[in-house]
């Protein structure tokens, strides 16, 4: 239903639009696709990596590994794959629902998400080349002590 309403709001703001100044319309929707077309080669291995995951590994895993029941051991779980994987937010955000939906616990999830959009152990050697060995590791370690506050706080609260 929610889709419907979004859909439904962008049509009538482009037709809105469209009324007020056809080529700024035409425009932007040009550069929209252009945008959506350099979006697609990562979008579309992201969204079989998430399939792959989804079809690999049943409900009742997502569970044990990942679930309410998994506990501190869930938690750290999700921080350490979190802080070593490396995918975009408009892919990490649908996995967690995702993995939600299949029987994950949430505060095993805000681990995983806030750890996977806060820490970069996978990229710390880039971000030591532009920012300084110093900086690259401190911003790493206060993004995990965040993502443990956040998991703990979703925890206290879930």
């Amino acid at each position: 239903m929610t889709s419907y309403i979004l859909y439904g709001g962008v049509t009538v703001l482009l037709m809105i639009s469209a009324i007020f100044d056809i080529g700024k319309t035409k425009k932007a929707l040009k550069i929209g696709y252009n945008s959506f077309k350099k979006l697609v080669p990562s979008i579309v291995p992201m969204l079989i990596f998430i399939g792959i995951i989804l079809s690999v590994l049943s409900p009742s895993t997502i569970s044990t590994i990942l679930g309410d029941q998994s506990g501190v051991l869930g938690v750290l779980l999700g921080l350490f794959v979190g802080s070593i994987t490396f995918m975009p937010g408009f892919v990490a955000f649908p996995l967690g629902a995702n993995l939600l939906e299949h029987g994950a616990g949430y505060p095993q999830i805000a681990a995983f998400i806030s750890s996977l959009m806060a820490v970069g152990f996978t990229t710390i050697g880039l971000e030591i080349k532009y920012f300084g060995k110093k900086s690259a590791i401190l911003r790493n370690i206060l993004g995990l002590i965040a993502s443990v506050v956040f998991a703990l706080i979703i925890w206290s609260v879930m």
